[in-house]
């Protein structure tokens, strides 16, 4: 087991709007010695700009950029994952409070949890500190439950519908469908259900569509999708 001072926080941003930031990723924030975003430049991260807006005094904070690929070359990205968490751990040896900002929530689809795999295989001291998922976040701009009374709601990225037949009673949630949105819109008009979904929510550029024909074949990366049982 290492012994480090270091401790390193995966913290939530939210969807977007820095006023969903929770008191408690506000103040790790402030008091952290240095800031770690994925992405090549630290400034142009959403999530750095997220956490700008709720904390400004993060500009004058030391600022890691973390490269993370976009791929799916699983040798690729298990390259990218141990030269991220060397880098983590160059910082938590010099006994340094470490913030990584990831959007939403750091237990849902988040890339933090890569490099945290191997942060605790190497002893280092890992906290999560939740944010306002995306699925929460939508749901609230849409004004809809997502469940009531026993129904179960299921969570799926939205590239795995073409294996999934949407025919479980409950809720359905499909995340990430931004790179087959057009099969995914034609999955859900089959499973005939109620569609709704939101565009980079709580961002400026936010766009809420009320049926499955507003949603866009392009809609983007930052798109979620709630199909409910009629």
């Amino acid at each position: 087991m290492i012994m480090t001072n270091g401790i390193i926080y995966g913290i939530g941003v939210g969807p977007g709007d820095p006023e969903l930031m929770t008191l408690k990723a506000i103040k790790l924030i402030r008091e952290a010695d240095v800031i770690v975003v994925p992405g090549k430049e630290a400034k142009q991260s959403v999530a750095y700009k997220i956490a700008a807006g709720a904390v400004p005094e993060i500009a004058q904070k030391e600022l890691l950029a973390i490269p993370m690929p976009m791929t799916k070359d699983r040798k690729v990205l298990a390259e990218a994952h141990r030269k991220g968490a060397d880098m983590l751990e160059e910082q938590l040896n010099q006994g340094k409070t470490v913030v990584f900002l990831t959007l939403g929530d750091p237990t849902v689809y988040c890339t933090f949890s890569y490099l945290q795999h191997h942060l605790e295989a190497d002893g280092y001291k890992v906290e999560l500190v939740p944010g306002i998922s995306s699925i929460m976040a939508c749901a609230a701009k849409l004004g809809i439950p997502l469940a009531e009374w026993d129904e179960p709601v299921h969570i799926i990225p939205g590239a795995l519908t073409e294996d999934i037949m949407l025919d479980s009673r409950g809720t359905y949630v499909l995340m990430k469908s931004a790179s087959r949105m057009k099969d995914v819109k034609d999955d859900l008009r089959i499973s005939g259900r109620s569609v709704q979904a939101v565009l980079n929510c709580g961002m400026e550029n936010e766009r809420i569509c009320r049926d499955l024909d507003e949603i866009p074949d392009d809609a983007g990366y930052f798109a979620l999708v709630i199909a409910k049982e009629n």
